[in-house]
């Protein structure tokens, strides 16, 4: 998939109108996908038709551009995704820095489209999840800053 495109990130208060640097330079597009690669645990926000927020720990592996996960089909995360698809990733990288993706979770099951993303859950984690329910996430827009906000915040905005 082609790098998404980097803007600025806007919200007075935050120091972004004090940039010196383009969006993408200081944190750019490489860096997020080894924060999204190398994270062990991804915070999943979610909410149901009730509008009602639910986050939850999952592992996940960040693949070709997309993000895999897995999770109970009945279990809170599960229903919420069955009644609404848009959903939030968060991690934290080894040094601090931040990383949300924000896009429409969606239930796979073809083994063949899932088997680079087991291999890789498996490599990374040590545990087999072929058997287990598994959503692949598809970005919309992803976010990514470190404490100094007015350099490194950057909106990635995924091009359809």
């Amino acid at each position: 998939m082609p790098a998404p495109k980097p803007s600025r990130m806007t919200s007075p208060g935050y120091g972004f109108e004090n940039a010196t640097a383009p969006p993408g330079e200081r944190f750019p597009w490489s860096r997020v996908e080894e924060v999204l690669t190398s994270a062990r645990n991804y915070w999943i926000g979610t909410s149901g038709m009730d509008g009602r927020p639910h986050a939850a720990p999952v592992w996940a592996v960040w693949l070709d551009g997309l993000l895999y996960f897995s999770t109970g089909k009945t279990s809170r995360k599960g229903r919420n995704l069955a009644e609404n698809p848009a959903v939030a990733v968060h991690v934290e990288g080894k040094q601090g820095e931040i990383v949300i993706v924000e896009g429409t979770a969606e239930a796979t099951s073809d083994a063949e489209v899932l088997r680079p993303a087991w291999d890789a859950y498996n490599e990374k984690y040590k545990w087999s999840v072929e058997s287990y329910p598994f959503y692949t996430v598809r970005p919309r827009v992803a976010y990514s800053f470190e404490e100094n906000l007015g350099d490194t915040a950057t909106r990635w905005t995924f091009l359809e």
